[in-house]
């Protein structure tokens, strides 16, 4: 009688949210009605198990999310990050205060899988080069006022 192969585990999972470079791009996946995925600005870690961001207002990712609240936002980053953050999205704010164009989300994260490798590090993420200096300083205040919001939260 043969050996059963053996059965991969499913990917090992991290307690809290690592921390990751500010520039960070990381990718949201939304899913109503089809898995759908964007590339998102500067996301930040209000603590272990909350993120925040934002997302300009006419985006279809914003209606999908409102719709079905199921996301999933991947990080891969300079410093060997590398993971998927699973976890429910809300509308926090709308329209910022700083950035009438833009919502303020909230992703209340439930699970961590972590995708480091023993055979590699992850060096470097998604970079990009400003062209547009009025938008880098817009992305620079949603920022701020997201880091102002996470302060908040954990005064509360």
């Amino acid at each position: 009688m043969s050996k059963p192969a053996a059965v991969k585990p499913p990917h090992a999972q991290l307690d809290e949210l690592p921390s990751w470079p500010g520039k960070t791009v990381a990718m949201l996946a939304t899913s109503s009605p089809h898995p759908h995925v964007i590339p998102v600005s500067a996301p930040v870690r209000a603590d272990g198990r909350t993120i925040l961001l934002s997302l300009r207002r006419t985006r279809g990712s914003l209606a999908r999310l409102r719709d079905q609240p199921a996301v999933a936002l991947l990080f891969l980053a300079e410093g060997d990050i590398a993971f998927t953050a699973h976890g429910t999205a809300q509308v926090v704010e709308e329209p910022m205060a700083v950035a009438v164009d833009y919502a303020a989300v909230q992703i209340a994260v439930q699970a961590i899988d972590d995708h480091r490798q023993a055979e590699f590090h992850v060096t470097g993420g998604v970079d990009r080069s400003w062209i547009d200096d009025q938008e880098q300083r817009a992305l620079r205040e949603r920022v701020q006022a997201l880091n102002a919001r996470a302060a908040d939260m954990a005064r509360t």
